[in-house]
């Protein structure tokens, strides 16, 4: 299966590209979290057995049906949506619209992988990730969740030295986003490059070359509100 992007607008008006996971690097994520409680099961196995004897064995099972249902949903809402598994692969899960997935979110889809593991190997939960466009299993169509690669840190510039500058004409909010964007991204860029992308708004700058790009670097500040 291919990953898709969803693209959702948040109510402050920003907007998501938001890359949903494919069923194996979930399925991975899987593994290596069931690898990772098993080694804390072997580990809590030899403490408790050491310090109660007998009776560790009954604290085991408690900690073991308590880790069966909670270690996913403590990891997802403390952890901004992943699990150690999760975290390897790069991957979190998020509600439907980017938000931080919540309490409730992630217990009703915890909760419905005993559905999805139906009827061997997460037959099901494969089966509606394959025919979702989003990838999503049964349990997070339920509860409104969605798995995505987590995004890189992307280093961004603050846009040059240069005097605040108000546009001449009102900018779109869009249009907004474009040259402040275009101030955090063009420091990377050549000066020719940064001039050519400058004189393609020459309506706004109404100058070419590097002034343009100096003109278009003012603006952004004004937007930035550094006056």
């Amino acid at each position: 299966m291919l990953d898709t992007y969803r693209h959702v607008v948040t109510p402050e008006g920003v907007a998501l590209h938001l890359r949903a996971a494919g069923p194996l690097p979930r399925a991975l994520a899987y593994v290596l979290d069931l690898i990772a409680r098993i080694a804390i099961y072997m580990a809590l196995y030899q403490v408790l057995t050491a310090l109660f004897g007998g009776a560790g064995y009954a604290i085991l099972m408690l900690v073991t049906f308590v880790m069966s249902w909670f270690y996913m949903v403590l990891f997802e809402v403390l952890m901004q949506g992943r699990t150690p598994g999760k975290w390897a692969l790069g991957l979190r899960v998020v509600a439907a619209d980017g938000a931080p997935v919540g309490w409730m979110a992630s217990f009703t889809r915890n909760l419905l992988r005993v559905v999805d593991a139906l009827p061997v190997g997460y037959a099901v939960g494969l089966v509606t990730s394959l025919i979702d466009p989003w990838g999503r299993r049964l349990g997070d169509m339920v509860a409104g969740t969605l798995v995505v690669h987590a995004a890189r840190q992307q280093t961004l510039y603050e846009a040059q030295v240069a005097p605040a500058l108000a546009p001449a004409i009102v900018l779109l909010q869009h249009e907004q986003a474009a040259v402040v964007a275009f101030a955090e991204r063009a420091p990377r860029l050549t000066a020719a490059r940064q001039a050519e992308l400058a004189e393609l708004v020459e309506p706004l700058t109404l100058s070419r070359g590097q002034a343009a790009v100096m003109r278009l670097y003012g603006i952004a500040n004004w937007l930035l509100g550094r006056r």
